[in-house]
């Protein structure tokens, strides 16, 4: 069994998060999402894997490496080319990513487990692997039955009693809708499946490929497993994400660093001034952030490492990524802050640099004159 995880993607639903990451490098819990799928499938044996890169690669590449400290082997696929010294992507869809491996090194010579690399598991794949193997399948889909109401959000699964898809509908309305079957991005392919796909077209696994294999007449059968399936599609699933796994409700996923007090975890050389402050957990405080006198914390918060909170600051339920500074009496209620932006669960965007909020946060790193000036005089 080999696996493919599919990383080609812009982002472009999760920004800003993904200007200067890509997708799977979104951290949950300090921890790029794909890395939980990469000890997934080392985890059932699955040590073999092939990744399609092509925005920002290089940010994937250079965490994972050759994979063995994973346990694996990973290998990678660009897709893209450079030109004046600039990398410009170009991705083949998912399925043309997959025929381009195939067409390369034939890699794909026995049945591959492919995943999408924005969304946390916790499937049972081996369990998944012998249900497909069984109904002597071509390709699987795993699916997920959600809440009628929730369907209209996602591609939604048509199939017949013994589990034969018949037919898709993209983000149909509650009216309309066929099934609460829904496409949870995850695949098991036999190797002639990679037949289908054209050569050196731009092609994808969910609008291209699979309406192909139900009018073609071949063994596509959907799965159901009861799984954690997390997305982070979207800032507001990103959000949701993090306060999920924040407040213990996904199975397998703790806590990093050490719990200082209760509902407190901290990781290497924090500080923090406790003289007025007020932490309600559950909050994570990264290795090397300041935390100055007088400052509210409610959690479920996450502030990553090397931030600086100035006094009198209050966080509610907000992300903050590493070495994030927040001004004196700044609050941030149900925000994410990352790099030059700050953007509410809902996806509101604003841009410090652009609107003149720099006085309201920045880079920790950077230094500013009275800083400077004090930093001299000491």
């Amino acid at each position: 069994m080999k696996a493919m995880i599919l990383a080609a993607g812009k982002g472009t639903r999760i920004r800003p998060l993904t200007y200067e990451l890509p997708k799977p490098m979104i951290p949950i819990m300090g921890k790029p999402v794909m890395e939980y799928l990469v000890e997934l499938l080392a985890k059932h044996g699955v040590k073999q894997i092939m990744v399609n890169l092509s925005h920002l690669p290089q940010r994937i590449e250079h965490y994972f490496g050759d994979g063995r400290r994973f346990g694996v082997e990973i290998g990678y696929s660009f897709e893209g080319y450079i030109q004046k010294d600039e990398m410009v992507p170009f991705a083949l869809g998912s399925a043309g990513g997959m025929r381009k491996i195939q067409d390369f090194g034939g890699f794909f010579d026995e049945t591959t487990v492919v995943l999408c690399g924005d969304a946390m598991i916790d499937l049972d794949i081996t369990a998944a692997v012998q249900e497909h193997k069984r109904r002597g399948a071509m390709v699987s889909l795993v699916a997920k039955e959600m809440p009628w109401e929730e369907v209209s959000s996602y591609g939604v699964i048509v199939a017949d009693e013994d589990g034969r898809i018949i037919s898709f509908q993209e983000k149909p309305s509650l009216a309309e809708a066929r099934s609460n079957l829904i496409n949870t991005g995850i695949y098991i392919f036999e190797p002639e499946a990679l037949n289908l796909i054209p050569e050196g077209q731009i092609f994808d696994i969910g609008a291209d490929l699979f309406p192909l294999l139900v009018e073609s007449g071949v063994t596509f059968h959907a799965i159901t497993q009861a799984f954690n399936w997390i997305d982070i599609g979207k800032v507001a699933d990103y959000w949701h994400a993090m306060q999920r796994v924040m407040l213990g409700e996904v199975e397998g996923i703790h806590m990093p660093g050490r719990e200082i007090r209760p509902g407190v975890w901290v990781g290497l050389n924090t500080h923090i001034d406790w003289r007025g402050t007020q932490i309600e957990g559950p909050v994570y405080i990264g290795s090397g952030t300041c935390i100055e006198a007088g400052c509210q914390i409610v959690g479920p918060t996450w502030i990553g490492h090397g931030c600086y909170i100035h006094e009198d600051v209050k966080l509610t339920r907000s992300i903050l990524f590493e070495h994030t500074r927040v001004r004196e009496a700044v609050e941030f209620d149900e925000q994410i802050v990352v790099g030059d932006y700050c953007v509410s669960k809902h996806g509101k965007t604003i841009r410090s640099n652009e609107v003149g909020l720099e006085w309201i946060w920045c880079d920790a790193r950077v230094m500013d004159v009275m800083e400077h000036h004090a930093a001299m005089a000491s």
